[in-house]
Formats: structure tokens, C-alpha cells, sequence
């Protein structure tokens, strides 16, 4: 492991201009990581873009540098390319796995089930977030973490832990944590922006959701529904979503929440959710999805009733 961070160091020492990208629909940690990672880079004078797939949710549209994301990959040349979060290669998106313009690949990931796809892979699905791969990197350089890159790991952090709920938040996830509060992050303002910040059209949708409350193998498992519909009679969109999985998770007796999120008529976005003793990684890749222990997804296509039919199929064998 350390020998592969060295090498990524070079990596950095030895080149100028990098692109960086993540996964589709990306979350608090896809997001925070990544423009952690660019706000160093730019930092130590390297020449940096961000791209993303899909747009940055408005939740996280306060982190710095979050305006600077493209959309479109610049037609030019990168020495290097870091590949943050995204689990499978093909996750990163068309234009991103079609472009050929990149010297050297680095891949930096955190997920149980993980691709090794770069020239240099750090992989460690003991880390709590892909944040605490870009964090250790840093700390190569002997670096003094400005405000703006510690708001972005910390954000990537608590996203991941679900804000140190979750089991992977370990002695080293609270220790960075802690690390960026010294460096000048107020946790009360991010809690106030990720947490007490939200539209009124989410709990509309929420409303809804909750409405679709399945509660299945005697109590260990529950699931909610999100449609098309829903999004048409709220004015939502699919990125007021995030966190849904975790209401079923919290009923009393549920080992295993999931989440149906409607993609287009034929296809779900199906998430899975685990308190800790079910390694719901082994459910996603049954339905050739990935993740890890405790957060994993893949999309599956069908009729809503056949797809429900299926995913309870292999939760209830396992449960």
C-alpha cells in the first residue's frame, strides 16, 4: 500500500496536467474526494480538470471548485488521469472510457468489489471513504490542508460514514475528520448545508416514497419505491433521492433496506443498504452490480413486480 501511494506520488511530482473523474450520479464521497484531490493539485501548481458525467447535485454545490467541473472533456492532452469512486471502470461514463488523450490511468477506489483497471491501483476497502485514499496521498508532501481541500475531505467523509453512523467509521475516518475540523472546518455549517438545507419538494417526494413501504422476510428486510411518476407529480428529480434507503434501514428489526429508483420505463436503479451483519455486495453482483459491505447497487431492467420479485428472491435466500 505504501509503496503504491509513493508511486502515485511520483506520479504527481513527475507530471503537470491531470484529469480527474468519477462515477456516475456521484455522491458526497465521488464529489468530495475528487475536488479535495483537484484542490491540492491546483495548489502545488499543477494544471487540473475535473469532469463528471452528471451534474453535481445542488446539496454539494457549496463545495469549493464545485463550479469548475465540465461536463465535456477538453480535446487536449493529460499526462494523468485519476479515477475516483467508481468501482467498475465503465461507471465513469462513455465520453471518459472512450478518450484516449491520457498518459497514465490511476485508479483510487474504496469498494469490496473493485476493478483494477489503472497503472497504478490503490485499492482499500477498509477505508472509509475514497476521501481518506486522496487524504494519505497528500501526506506524502508534508502538506498544511488549506480550508478548502479539509471542507471537500471532510464532506467526503461524513458522506460515506452517513455522518459516523455507519460501521465503517473507524479510528482513522474520525481522526481525519478531526484533523480537517483543526485545519478550519466548521461542522456545524456543513451539517446546517448537507442536513437542515433541503427543499420542500424532497419531503413531498419523500411523502410519496414512504407510501411504497414493503416490509419482507419476517421483519429483515424492507424497500421503497421511487417512479417517474412520483418525480412528475412533486417536481423532483432523481438527486433528491439520496439518503431514501436509509428510512426502511431504520425500522427496528431490518437487517437490509432497499431502494427502487426508476430510471426510464424499463429500467430500476436498485440500492442496497446493510446494518452491519449482511454483506449486501453479494446481492448487488448476483444482479452484475458491485459495491460494499454495507452499500452496494446495480440497475436491473423489467417490469417493476418482476424486478421486485427477483431482488427479494435473493435477499430472502440469503436472510
Amino acid at each position: 500500500m505504501t509503496e503504491t501511494i509513493q508511486n502515485i506520488v511520483n506520479e504527481i511530482r513527475g507530471n503537470r496536467s491531470f484529469l480527474l473523474t468519477t462515477h456516475e450520479s456521484p455522491d458526497g464521497d465521488a464529489i468530495g474526494s475528487s475536488l479535495a484531490l483537484a484542490s491540492f493539485l491546483r495548489r502545488i501548481g499543477k494544471d487540473v480538470c475535473v469532469h463528471f458525467r452528471d451534474p453535481v447535485p445542488e446539496l454539494f454545490r457549496f463545495l469549493p471548485g464545485s463550479d469548475m467541473i465540465v461536463a465535456h472533456i477538453p480535446d487536449r492532452d493529460f499526462d494523468v488521469a485519476f479515477v475516483l469512486d467508481v468501482g467498475e471502470f465503465r461507471r465513469a461514463g462513455n465520453e471518459f472510457c472512450s478518450f484516449t488523450r491520457i498518459g497514465k490511468l490511476i485508479n483510487l477506489d474504496h469498494h469490496l468489489t473493485c476493478e483494477y483497471f489503472g497503472i497504478h491501483n490503490l485499492i482499500d476497502s477498509t477505508a472509509a471513504a475514497t476521501g481518506v485514499l486522496v487524504y494519505r496521498i497528500i501526506n506524502f508532501f508534508d502538506y498544511h490542508f488549506d480550508v478548502a481541500t479539509a471542507l471537500c475531505l471532510y464532506v467526503s467523509i461524513i458522506s460515506d460514514t452517513g455522518s459516523f453512523h455507519y460501521s465503517n467509521a473507524n479510528r482513522e475516518a474520525f481522526s481525519i475528520a478531526g484533523e480537517m475540523i483543526e485545519c478550519g472546518v466548521n461542522a456545524w455549517d456543513v451539517a446546517e448545508q448537507l442536513y437542515e438545507n433541503q427543499p420542500r419538494k424532497r419531503l413531498e417526494l419523500l411523502t410519496r416514497s414512504l407510501a411504497t413501504l414493503e416490509v419482507i422476510c419476517g421483519g429483515q428486510a424492507a424497500s421503497l419505491t421511487v417512479t417517474h411518476a412520483m418525480y412528475a407529480e412533486t417536481g423532483a428529480d432523481a438527486e433528491l433521492t439520496d439518503g431514501f434507503v436509509n428510512y426502511p434501514r431504520s425500522i427496528k428489526g431490518v437487517e437490509v433496506a432497499i431502494f427502487f429508483r426508476q430510471l426510464d420505463t424499463q429500467t430500476y436503479k436498485v440500492g442496497f443498504r446493510s446494518k452491519g451483519s449482511v454483506n449486501v455486495a453479494g446481492f448487488a453482483a448476483a444482479l452484475g452490480g458491485g459495491g460494499h459491505h454495507n452499500a452496494a447497487g446495480c440497475t436491473v431492467s423489467g417490469r417493476l413486480d418482476e424486478i421486485k420479485t427477483k431482488v427479494y428472491a435473493i435477499v430472502s435466500a440469503s436472510l
